[in-house]
């Protein structure tokens, strides 16, 4: 092997070198992310889960509503008929 040889088999060396610590950097970079985004998803108060629990039982408030409601109508309705017939 003669010098040039292995002056580009340091370079080489050098950029995989200089390459490796970017891959890692951008992993640990990548892990900040993950971490932020499990956060959002499964904060107990404020993530992703919590929003829908909260959306889900506002759901079924309004539908328990809308039934009493329709119920009361329909009463009413059919004590109106009753009271024209009889």
């Amino acid at each position: 092997m003669d010098e040039a040889e292995i002056q580009d088999l340091k370079e080489a060396i050098g950029n995989l070198a200089h390459q490796i610590q970017r891959m890692s950097d951008k992993q640990d970079e990548m892990l900040e992310d993950v971490k932020k985004i499990k956060e959002a998803i499964y904060n107990p108060d404020q993530g992703l889960y919590a929003r829908v629990r909260d959306l889900e039982q506002w759901q079924q408030n309004v539908a328990k509503f809308i039934w009493t409601v329709g119920l009361a109508v329909t009463g009413l309705i059919m004590q109106a008929i009753y009271t024209n017939i009889f």
